[in-house]
């Protein structure tokens, strides 16, 4: 039997508090939700204390120049996210039924996620189905965890160390990693470069190319190569680490079908070492537990066709 207070406490919440604890959250601090959803920051303070009140417990420490949010909160942030997913898929599932499949795919991506299989699926999947709406978010690989973890996205695309508890996982393609540098690197032009003169040279870098990380085999190509140890410059997306090496910060790694235009162009010069080079999965994310909605289900199902009918070397991309 259900105690009065818990009884009482879903009919006394302001339910628009939770979602502007979930904002604070994620933006991390009072003043940068305040900004995010066009609010002032004595609006904000005042929604987290009366959330605060509501619940009983102290969800974030507000000390000057820290922010951290409080086991209580952490827990709270978690449920919030979940009805918040749960929340986001109601008008795609008011779709079912209708004669013309509707609805809305929220994909989350890695930046600069290029397969032709995965387009070609987009493509006839929007041609069957012209009134399916998507929107495509580019995140780092953990907050794609994150958001398919916590219901608030239809399908991830990302890297992954390890399969995470309760998700689905599969390989949607592979890439090799080779190191190159940009027109203004004196390496650039020359005719023949041995693996000896790349010692001790500048780089940049994915945040993710750590001990344990996703892209563990590209900082071990790093090594291969005796780069200098640290980084010139940093960067979780693709396009901005190309403009560094373009810029010449430093000599960085780039998926070699992504970087072949701009070879052929000649805005990149790859580097050696050319064999051996770390082969890297970019995995489709989905979450068993979601309730799909038609359009996502039938989108899903025309991915699952391809993964099941091309073979993963013809998903591998040179």
């Amino acid at each position: 039997m259900a105690k009065p207070y818990e009884q009482r406490f879903p009919w006394h919440l302001d339910w628009n508090l939770l979602r502007t604890f979930m904002v604070v959250v994620e933006q991390r601090g009072i003043s940068r939700a305040a900004d995010f959803l066009g609010l002032k920051q004595p609006t904000i303070s005042s929604a987290l204390k009366r959330l605060e009140d509501t619940a009983g417990h102290q969800l974030i420490v507000r000390k000057s120049n820290e922010f951290k949010v409080t086991r209580a909160g952490q827990l709270l942030y978690a449920e919030c996210s979940s009805i918040f997913g749960a929340v986001s898929q109601l008008p795609s599932l008011l779709e079912t039924g209708t004669e013309d499949l509707r609805g809305h795919i929220s994909i989350v991506t890695t930046s600069h996620v290029i397969s032709d299989h995965f387009d070609e699926v987009l493509h006839r999947f929007v041609t069957r189905h012209p009134k399916v709406s998507f929107s495509f978010t580019v995140a780092e690989s953990d907050e794609i965890v994150s958001r398919v973890s916590q219901n608030r996205a239809s399908l991830g695309i990302c890297l992954l160390h390890k399969i995470p508890a309760g998700l689905k996982a599969d390989v949607l393609y592979r890439e090799y990693f080779g190191l190159f540098c940009g027109p203004k690197h004196w390496l650039f032009g020359r005719d023949m470069i041995p693996l000896s003169e790349l010692e001790g040279e500048r780089s940049v870098s994915f945040q993710t190319e750590t001990d344990g990380g996703p892209l563990e085999p590209v900082a071990k190509l790093r090594m291969r190569a005796k780069i200098a140890t640290g980084w010139s410059g940093v960067s979780s997306n693709l396009h901005e680490l190309r403009r560094m090496i373009v810029a010449n910060i430093g000599i960085g790694a780039l998926p070699l079908h992504v970087a072949k235009r701009d070879v052929d162009l000649g805005r990149l010069r790859q580097l050696p070492p050319y064999d051996a080079l770390p082969l890297v999965s970019i995995y489709l994310l989905t979450n068993p537990r979601r309730k799909l909605s038609e359009a996502e289900a039938g989108f899903l199902t025309m991915c699952d066709e391809m993964l099941s009918s091309v073979d993963l070397e013809l998903r591998t991309y040179r």
